[in-house]
């Protein structure tokens, strides 16, 4: 919370060194001298740059720190009723003094005899380093926001080049963005990599990859250690694409279309209106989505197959009827269906942006020479827009096969590799979500499976977008 009142207060000190840099400026210039290199407002950026970024710095770095360095500091000097303890021991031991010195709740361990005395005098310490901390680190941010603001103002002149200088601390920070970026997709992709290492230690990457069984429970128990088959992803994958292609069996020709119409045959009041609708309907978020298919599409299917099982019950397709009256809510084909009705703004935003981008003399040349505007649209627009509406369909499979609401809430958990829309499936976004909740132990082939399947999702979907970025970049000169 401290943190935060440095940080305002350091804004609001920013703010007044702006305006003392640009009033220098302004009274020292010279109308015999021409004009100044860079406007007054660069130097006024240039000098709240200077008293704002180190001490911003430091705040930032402390809060983020400061809590390890009093830990360490603290774990320096252990009393002698501590050293008998067990490492596990004296962690909680410190961890209690800490929490008595911010006064949080303890844990439940009984401190009697010197333990007791050793944590109040621990707690004192925590205390006071703490304070000692927090003192230091504002003071120190208040001499370097000071000192800033000091050097930086007296820079200031009339051929000072405060605008080279500003862009380049903004350059420094786009690069640090970008290097942020790039480091972030990085370690990402190291600790995936790592994680999936070490399960595959344990399990043949083919047994995983190929298998049919996917039981991680059966490797939890002795006799049966990465068991063959406890985890063949196989399911998990068959799940995921049978729910894929309902999704975009759905949203594919739906999205399409509505995009051929906006972009083609609504008036502009129309598409003005329609537009922002689609794109509010982009927003909604997936969980709501699987409310709607747990709680109003599953029951209404259900309903539905059961009263045709009913009819075809006692006829020659008595077995079929007996299948239907058994479906329940939960199964792949609700769970595809509502998630096409997510990703139908997705693909009609896309698919209209690209229709929209087709040359119109294209247009106007196939009209010239007498084709109909439906003609048009199927001979020339559709080809020449085809691939980047490919790309985008391809971008629509990548966020199909990374959703995992929809399907938790409305397609089960039961893996199972088939092919039915009917039956209870389950994805592996879904089986990675499981693996990783509640109390788990990181170092279990059941736990390290869900980085298995991580990294093996994240391969995919890199190469559907790789492929999609290949397809754009092949074909999109051909119609400039």
């Amino acid at each position: 919370m401290l943190t935060w009142i440095a940080l305002a207060a350091l804004i609001a000190f920013s703010l007044f060194t702006f305006r003392s840099g640009r009033e220098r400026l302004v009274r020292g210039l010279d109308p015999a001298q021409g004009r100044p290199h860079s406007r007054p407002g660069y130097h006024g950026a240039y000098v709240a740059l200077w008293a704002f970024a180190p001490a911003a710095l430091l705040l930032i770095v402390a809060g983020a720190f400061g809590g390890r360095i009093e830990a360490a500091m603290l774990r320096a000097e252990v009393p002698a009723a501590v050293a008998a303890l067990d490492p596990l021991q004296q962690g909680v031991f410190f961890d209690d003094a800490r929490a008595q010195a911010h006064g949080l709740p303890l844990s439940q361990t009984v401190y009697e005899g010197g333990l007791k005395a050793a944590l109040a005098d621990k707690a004192v310490e925590a205390r006071t380093l703490e304070q000692g901390m927090r003192l230091g680190v504002l003071a120190l941010a208040a001499l370097m926001a000071g000192g800033g603001f000091a050097l930086a103002r007296r820079r200031v002149a009339h051929q000072f080049r405060a605008r080279n200088r500003v862009e380049g601390w903004i350059a420094g920070v786009l690069i640090l963005s970008s290097v942020v970026a790039v480091l972030t997709t990085v370690g990402i992709i190291a600790s995936l990599a790592w994680e999936s290492w070490r399960f595959f230690q344990v399990v043949s990457p083919i047994h995983f990859l190929f298998g049919r069984e996917w039981d991680p429970q059966i490797a939890m128990r002795a006799d049966q250690f990465a068991s063959e088959g406890a985890f063949g992803a196989l399911p998990l994958f068959a799940g995921t694409f049978l729910i894929m292609l309902i999704a975009m069996a759905v949203a594919a020709p739906v999205g399409l279309f509505a995009a051929i119409y906006l972009s083609e045959y609504a008036r502009p009041l129309t598409r003005s209106v329609v537009k922002p609708l689609l794109e509010i309907l982009a927003g909604v978020p997936t969980v709501v989505y699987g409310f709607f298919a747990a709680l109003t599409v599953g029951p209404l299917f259900r309903a539905g197959f059961n009263a045709l099982g009913a009819q075809l019950a006692g006829g020659p397709l008595n077995d079929l009827g007996v299948y239907l009256m058994q479906v329940q809510n939960q199964m792949a084909l609700v769970a595809g269906g509502v998630m096409g009705i997510m990703l139908i703004p997705f693909v009609c935003s896309l698919s209209d942006d690209i229709i929209n981008a087709v040359p119109q003399h294209l247009r106007d040349g196939s009209l010239a020479m007498g084709a109909t505007r439906s003609e048009t649209i199927k001979k020339v627009v559709l080809p020449a827009a085809l691939p980047g509406v490919v790309a985008a369909m391809l971008l629509a499979v990548s966020r199909a096969v990374g959703e995992t609401m929809i399907v938790t809430m409305a397609a089960g958990l039961q893996a199972k590799t088939t092919l039915n829309p009917l039956d209870t499936v389950t994805t592996v976004t879904v089986q990675i979500v499981t693996l990783l909740t509640g109390d788990q132990e990181f170092d279990s082939p059941k736990t390290l499976s869900a980085f298995g399947l991580g990294l093996t999702l994240f391969v995919v979907t890199l190469a559907l977008n790789i492929i999609a970025l290949r397809i754009v970049q092949k074909y999109r000169e051909q119609y400039d």
